[in-house]
């Protein structure tokens, strides 16, 4: 089994992109399954093996413990982490040949809480890797595509994880797909871009910032798809299977 974690800011279409991820791979002949993570998601876009909100429920953690739902979500997060050995006997069950994990909405819940690692560590897998999503109505300016990044580069950290980052929501964002590709692959047209969109003092702070994610190997561009017309799922899953299945392709 192979396991592919998704994760991303809230709203940057995490759960759609399981959703067609798990078509895309279903369409080409590989057995999928979905994983939710998200304790306190209502509805989904598919129709998921393995949901953690059939061992955790989040009214009555709200009720039992007089929290609101930013708390809920928070003691949710850690009561999924002991509920890990259920979890990978419905895995077991349903043993697929690719795992989706749709994370939490919320980022941190998974990212940077010591539950969503333990998970991660736990789930018996041959090879794992994460998608990161990098929300394209987020950063079309070049500030906000460098906070993004760097928020990218955190998660990857705390994930310890290889991973491919990727452009969502192309279809929307017109004109500006263009020059965030070229942001992501040339440092020097982003630093540019920088020096007119910014201050002084966030121009510093920003190139500072920049020059740090090259460092650490940032500046290997992304993967732009749509959910909606599935373009690009091609180069994604070719990604994927440059890390999974040493450079083997899905079956057409």
């Amino acid at each position: 089994m192979k396991t592919i974690f998704v994760s991303g800011t809230a709203g940057s279409g995490k759960s759609l992109l399981s959703s067609k991820l798990y078509d895309y791979y279903t369409k080409n002949g590989a057995f999928t399954s979905i994983l939710n993570l998200d304790p306190g998601v209502e509805n989904l876009p598919y129709s998921c093996d393995i949901d953690v909100r059939d061992f955790v429920d989040i009214v009555s953690i709200m009720q039992q413990y007089d929290l609101g739902p930013n708390g809920a979500l928070v003691m949710a997060a850690d009561l999924i982490a002991s509920k890990i050995d259920e979890i990978q006997n419905e895995v077991n069950r349903v043993n697929p040949d690719y795992l989706i994990v749709d994370t939490p909405g919320q980022i941190e819940l998974f990212a940077y809480r010591s539950s969503g690692r333990f998970l991660i560590d736990n789930i018996t897998s041959e090879e794992k890797t994460s998608i990161f999503l990098f929300d394209g109505a987020l950063i079309t300016t070049p500030v906000n595509f460098v906070s993004i990044a760097l928020l990218a580069t955190s998660i990857r950290l705390r994930l310890n994880l290889p991973t491919v980052n990727v452009l969502t929501k192309t279809d929307l964002i017109g004109a500006n797909l263009k020059k965030i590709l070229q942001w992501s692959t040339s440092l020097n047209t982003l630093e540019n871009a920088i020096a007119k969109d910014a201050d002084g003092d966030t121009y510093a702070l920003t190139t500072n910032i920049l020059r740090g994610l090259n460092l650490s190997g940032f500046a290997q561009g992304l993967i732009p798809i749509s959910n909606v017309t599935g373009e690009g799922f091609v180069n994604l899953e070719g990604a994927l299977s440059r890390i999974l299945n040493l450079g083997e392709e899905v079956e057409d």
